[in-house]
């Protein structure tokens, strides 16, 4: 039965056909990158537009801009959004003005009340006039009209996604509202904009246990990579961003060079050339975005951090691994599939099943992809077990990875869950589009999915045995605990 459904679910995707013979690519001369798969079961195609900037290419002065960016760009273009840009224009540069003379001034160690309420009733003003500019969502709503759905977008640590699917007769649509955003988008409602993010970051970081735990980890494994930081940025940081830093950041980055489109389902890939040529072709390349030159230095013994907050008690347990395209990658997968997907994973059977020690497992990689990352090991206890239970019961179950081969028939078992998620992945059209443009950008090249079935496939016990062995040490662990007000010694 499940041979039978791997083989419906990878003929019902590709009909037969190899995913490297149906994706068509061609790149423009500014550098940008379209990925096209003709899909003609139904009369739709989703969009993908990718661009490989994110939060791990920030610097001291401005992280938390490319997530900053991502709310911005929604606001429009010198077109979209707005009533009348000329008119419009000079004030959102009084804006400006006064929002970065304010910030200058609460940054001085002695601010005079006065002159600070001078300022903030004078920013309030002027942004009381420019609403009646603002028009909302323009973009959203023309797709709405037009039968778009799943209009959105998404910032992560290695890049930042723009998404949509429409009825196939709205590519010139989608095209003529995207390359405008790219190429004229204005930053407009800066300082309420700035408001929301501070929100968004106390509500999912600073009062979430959750957040401000994984959050921990990362600032704790990382000591100089920029993975250590958040993608929302620090609060600090967030306060400090000024609309000519995301200018600056968003001209310099945000072009067809660092860009890279799929559009998959009812299109053309002649006509989808043309179209992307007409409406993206004329655009600056812009400057390609650098690589992190900071190296992680090696871990030299676990490092332990310990939140406190009023919440269930939480563990959480990262090992540094390599990334793609590296062999151990591959194994990793595997390795996350045996341990802790699922309630046959080792884990589940173990800790919460036979000795009922934790009520939750979980283990994932993170926070990235573009450089070397976590295999990160997630566990609640189970009431009354504590922590250090659950840790312990951990350690035996990676120590006996390490010493054990895994049978035959779980690593088959391991091969076809991972098949089969990826092939359920790539069914959808939005799906398709998603991965081609992430590994396009992640690893280089979209060619990996292509690569990745045959690769795990060659995974061996041995394989697994030798990865345990060499990143499951403690000199290589940190260790973040979640620990409840009141109950620590």
């Amino acid at each position: 039965m499940a041979a039978f459904f791997l083989f419906s679910l990878w003929a019902s995707i590709c009909h037969a056909q190899p995913l490297a013979e149906k994706v068509q690519e061609h790149v423009f001369p500014n550098g940008l990158r379209l990925l096209v798969v003709e899909r003609h079961n139904a009369p739709t195609f989703s969009a993908y537009l990718t661009v490989g900037v994110g939060s791990v290419d920030e610097t001291n002065g401005d992280r938390g801009l490319a997530h900053f960016l991502e709310h911005l760009r929604f606001k429009g273009t010198e077109i979209l959004g707005t009533r009348n840009y000329a008119a419009e224009k000079p004030l959102l540069a009084a804006i400006e003005e006064t929002g970065d003379a304010l910030d200058n001034l609460r940054r001085r160690p002695n601010v005079d009340p006065k002159e600070l309420a001078v300022l903030e009733d004078r920013l309030r003003d002027l942004q009381q006039k420019h609403r009646g500019f603002v028009v909302s969502d323009e973009a959203s709503n023309i797709y709405a009209r037009h039968g778009g759905v799943g209009y959105n977008a998404f910032t992560s640590k290695d890049l930042t996604s723009y998404i949509v699917s429409l009825p196939s007769n709205k590519l010139e649509l989608w095209a003529t509202v995207e390359s405008d955003r790219m190429a004229h988008a204005v930053l407009r409602e800066f300082y309420t904009e700035r408001d929301v993010v501070l929100e968004e970051r106390r509500r999912s970081y600073d009062s979430n246990p959750d957040g401000l735990l994984y959050e921990q980890l990362l600032a704790t494994a990382f000591t100089v990579h920029p993975y250590r930081h958040p993608i929302i940025g620090w609060p600090s940081d967030i306060s400090n961003l000024s609309p000519r830093q995301a200018r600056d950041f968003m001209h310099r980055y945000y072009a067809p060079v660092n860009t890279v489109i799929a559009l998959v389902g009812a299109v053309e890939f002649d006509e989808a050339v043309a179209v992307v040529e007409r409406y993206f072709g004329h655009l600056s390349s812009g400057t390609p975005v650098p690589g992190v030159a900071t190296r992680e230095p090696p871990q030299k013994g676990e490092r332990r951090v310990k939140v406190l907050f009023d919440a269930q008690p939480k563990l959480l347990v990262a090992f540094h691994k390599p990334t793609i395209p590296s062999r151990d990658d591959y194994v990793f997968d595997v390795v996350d599939q045996l341990l802790g997907q699922g309630r046959t994973s080792r884990l589940y059977q173990t800790l919460v099943v036979e000795k009922q020690l934790a009520a939750e497992v979980s283990t994932y990689g993170a926070p990235g992809s573009r450089y070397p990352n976590l295999f990160i090991c997630e566990l609640v206890p189970r009431h009354p077990h504590t922590v250090e239970e659950v840790e312990q019961a951990l350690y035996q179950e990676l120590d006996r990875l390490s010493r054990e081969p895994v049978s035959a028939a779980d690593l088959e078992r391991v091969r076809n869950r991972l098949r089969v998620d990826q092939l359920r992945s790539l069914k959808s059209n939005s799906g398709l589009a998603g991965m081609l443009t992430y590994f396009q950008t992640v690893a280089g090249d979209w060619r990996y999915l292509s690569e990745y079935d045959r690769q795990v496939a060659s995974v061996t016990a041995e394989d697994v045995m030798a990865v345990a062995r060499k990143y499951f040490s403690s000199e290589n662990r940190t260790v973040a605990i979640l620990e409840a007000k009141g109950q620590q010694p």
